[in-house]
């Protein structure tokens, strides 16, 4: 190799960079190669391409490339390449193909060199053209690396390129360069939150599909199909459709209802079909998406859907004689389909593909606005830290909702403000969280007045295993499994599990313990087990049983409904002591009501009170209630906490509620309600609307 090239390993592109045609290279990388951001380089891989240099902050001796810069090279990631600093000339012309049939056939040649002013390409190069799709560079003048610039003659083939009609040339001009034929669609940069998950699916998928002979060397058989389940709009079917991308496959989706058919044998038949095809057409991603739809466990009532599924399982098993097929199954109800298929053998791995954690929803935020004009004001950590339970495409509603009402706002500037994602954070609701609750909670600790021990008991049981993991990993002790808040009413159990997932910045899940029950048998044990497989999707979670006294009452009682019920509860909550990213909290005011299993070490195994608030605390109390109302000079917040010695959180704040209604009924009695906007100033809660509300209160403990 010479002395001006090094031998790098591919990996992808961040995701902001997709389609910019620029390489991310490591400091000592760009200083060995002698180039500087904004040079060109050439990668060469199967073929040879050119792209820009951008600083990158990787350690190791890699290139950070976009899908179409490695689809011009003919690499993929993890493959190696040879970065040459390059020279290059201003294009006089050059000519495009479209690289299939979405690129947009309204673009102009105007519109086109507009966006590639300053891009560095090459014959070969493919390129993604922001607003107009995907194209191919066929032919440049003079015949090598080039620059486009505002005097570039820019020439467009409205022939979608291929390797047969749309041959060029390369420098030597006697080399002939095949544009990529990469299938369109999505690419790994396209994906955000999911890079473990890819990591996998890549090691399942690629490697057979692209280097089958590693597998015959070794004297083992590829892996011939993975099973995708989480919940809907995770992005299950968009990492199906960018592996294939990105190996160059044959990619064909059978859904799973679609299969489906009156007539006997139909549904078999066109299963066979769709395998025969992929087999032809090999390498091959068979993707079935549903399939717990036409692959649920067999008994002896559903007779179409048990030939389906062993007509699949025939299928699967026939593909250990042929090579480069695969199969792609995805359910958001894994636990439905036929445990055959679930075997090794058959669907080899299952990769769950859950709700994104905030440093996902960041990644796809950036996927989704890559092409979206920004207001100053607009901060993606943010949004990111707001959208707690989104799943890929609840985001990708969300900012087409934000630029709709940026449109309707002002449809002259045509940019997206802070103000507008507010707009549209109220009308997407998150849909991993959706049957549960319908917000996450905004409250802190500032919020609760008062209970300073209960606060820093479940900061220790709630948010330390949260945010210190390494630390317990350290001292090797488990957190604690499950924390119970007890105490009369209205001393701020709910508030304060509510404050702590605030404060903790996780997704919360409240069930009341009433709406748990259902009359008919075996309804309230599959509520309880679908709140925790929500939870482990939506992890880190905090779960939180409010009223538990209602749905765990000691057993033995003789009431049937409730024994299942804690019988159900009891195994849930062993199986989620073992996960780290999940706490349970519950709520009574009757805990010698619950039953002694579930109070145990492994259980609900920290228990908290949470007591009528002393003088002190009916100050703090009263504080965060009159934060922001118009109080009058004569108001003395001490001496009402000394007077209110019976009161509890909830007592105080309804006191607080009466005596501001009676300041407001005071005004509202003499002002016309067309004019109440110009006398708010007159609103003044006084010492005596405090009093007279509290000897109300009196009269009606009376």
């Amino acid at each position: 190799m010479n002395d001006d090239a090094m031998e790098l390993r591919v990996e992808g592109a961040r995701k902001p960079d997709a389609g910019r045609g620029i390489a991310r290279l490591p400091g000592h990388v760009q200083s060995a190669l002698s180039v500087l951001s904004g040079d060109p380089i050439l990668i060469e891989g199967e073929t040879l391409t050119v792209a820009k240099v951008w600083p990158g902050d990787d350690e190791e001796d890699v290139v950070r490339i976009d899908a179409d810069t490695r689809a011009s090279a003919g690499v993929n990631i993890g493959d190696s390449v040879i970065i040459r600093k390059a020279s290059v000339e201003d294009a006089t012309s050059i000519v495009l193909h479209p690289a299939d049939e979405h690129a947009d056939d309204t673009a102009t040649t105007q519109g086109l060199r507009r966006r590639l002013v300053d891009r560095i390409v090459r014959p070969g190069k493919r390129l993604r053209i922001q607003g107009y799709g995907a194209y191919v560079v066929t032919e440049t003048s003079p015949t090598s690396s080039v620059r486009v610039t505002q005097n570039t003659h820019v020439t467009l083939d409205p022939d979608i390129a291929d390797a047969e009609d749309a041959q060029v040339e390369a420098e030597t001009g006697d080399e002939p360069v095949n544009p990529p034929q990469s299938a369109s669609g999505a690419t790994y940069e396209d994906i955000g939150g999911l890079d473990d998950e890819l990591d996998r699916i890549r090691e399942m998928i690629e490697l057979p599909l692209s280097e089958p002979e590693l597998f015959t060397r070794l004297g083992i058989d590829p892996p011939k199909g993975v099973l995708l389940y989480g919940p809907p709009g995770t992005g299950k079917t968009l990492i199906a459709r960018a592996v294939a991308n990105e190996v160059d496959a044959y990619f064909d989706t059978i859904s799973g209802p679609e299969i489906v058919s009156k007539y006997k044998g139909e549904s078999e038949e066109r299963l066979r079909e769709a395998f025969e095809e992929a087999e032809a057409n090999a390498p091959a991603i068979l993707f079935v998406d549903e399939i717990d739809s036409i692959a649920g466990t067999r008994d002896d009532d559903s007779d179409m859907e048990n030939r389906v599924v062993a007509q699949l399982l025939t299928l699967m098993d026939g593909l250990e004689s042929r090579e480069e097929v695969v199969v792609i199954g995805a359910t958001n109800r894994v636990d439905a389909v036929d445990p055959a298929l679930r075997r090794g053998g058959r669907f080899d791995r299952e990769i769950e593909v859950g709700v994104p954690d905030e440093v996902g929803r960041r990644e796809i935020l950036e996927v989704h606005t890559r092409e979206m004009p920004f207001a100053e004001d607009v901060h993606l950590d943010r949004i990111a830290s707001q959208t707690h339970g989104f799943v890929g495409a609840d985001i990708a509603s969300l900012v087409r909702e934000a630029g709709m009402s940026a449109l309707r706002r002002d449809p002259e500037e045509l940019s997206v403000a802070a103000g507008d994602f507010e707009t549209a954070l109220s009308a997407v609701e998150p849909s991993a969280m959706r049957e549960y609750v319908a917000e996450s909670p905004t409250e802190t600790f500032d919020d609760v007045g008062g209970l300073d021990d209960a606060k820093r008991a479940l900061r220790e049981a709630v948010e330390w295993p949260l945010e210190y993991g390494p630390l317990f990993e350290a001292a090797a002790t488990d957190p604690p499994s499950g924390v119970l808040l007890y105490g009369p009413p209205g001393t701020g159990k709910t508030l304060l599990a509510r404050a702590v997932a605030g404060e903790s910045g996780v997704n919360f899940l409240r069930v009341a313990g009433p709406e748990v029950l259902d009359r008919y048998v075996g309804e309230s044990e599959e509520s309880i087990r679908e709140l925790f497989e929500r939870a482990r999707q939506t992890a880190p979670a905090i779960v939180f049983f409010d009223e538990i006294d209602a749905i765990a009452g000691r057993r033995g009682s003789g009431n049937e409904v409730t024994e299942r019920v804690v019988s159900q509860l009891l195994a849930e909550m062993d199986a989620a002591a073992s996960h780290p990213s999940l706490v349970v909290l519950a709520a009574t005011n009757r805990k010698d009501a619950l039953d002694p299993a579930l109070l145990r070490p492994g259980r609900l195994e920290t228990h908290i009170e949470v007591p009528d608030p002393d003088e002190a605390a009916r100050r703090e109390i009263l504080t965060v209630h009159t934060a922001d109302r118009p109080l009058s000079a004569d108001v003395d917040l001490d001496a009402l906490a000394a007077e209110t010695v019976d009161c509890s959180g909830a007592d105080l704040e309804s006191l607080v509620r009466a005596a501001s209604m009676r300041a407001i009924r005071e005004v509202a009695a003499e002002v016309d309600p067309v004019d109440a906007t110009a006398h708010t100033d007159e609103v003044s809660i006084t010492a005596d609307h405090f009093e007279t509300a509290r000897m109300e209160r009196l009269d009606q403990q009376e």
